[in-house]
């Protein structure tokens, strides 16, 4: 594993952070809003992706949970750490860009 915390850690950290239902998630990555945000170079953003990964994630019992899950979950609260760290918008975040990357990997703010 590439992370250097445990996976209790990471574990613990996801269920804080990770605060989108797996249907919540699979809806919200339908939207228009969704595909708006994030690094399109190749047509899907990282961030899209991710939340696709982390669907599959949340549907896996942890036991059955790969390394390569794991490393990506480490990635994704990592994410999510950082981002939030930074700050949201003043006004109207329910709309805002910085609410929809959160949304795509999996936390939204407002929850």
């Amino acid at each position: 594993m590439s992370s250097s915390k445990s996976r209790d850690e990471i574990w613990s950290e996801w269920r804080d952070l990770v605060n989108m239902a797996p249907k919540e998630l699979e809806e919200w990555l339908q939207t228009d809003a969704s595909k708006s945000v994030g690094d399109a170079d190749s047509g899907e953003s990282t961030g899209h992706a991710s939340g696709r990964r982390i669907m599959d994630i949340k549907r896996t019992n942890k036991a059955d949970i790969t390394d390569d899950q794991w490393d990506h979950m480490a990635k994704v609260t990592g994410y999510i750490k950082r981002h939030l760290a930074q700050g949201g918008p003043n006004e109207d975040v329910e709309n805002s860009p910085w609410r929809y990357s959160l949304m795509n990997w999996g936390h939204d703010p407002l929850e």
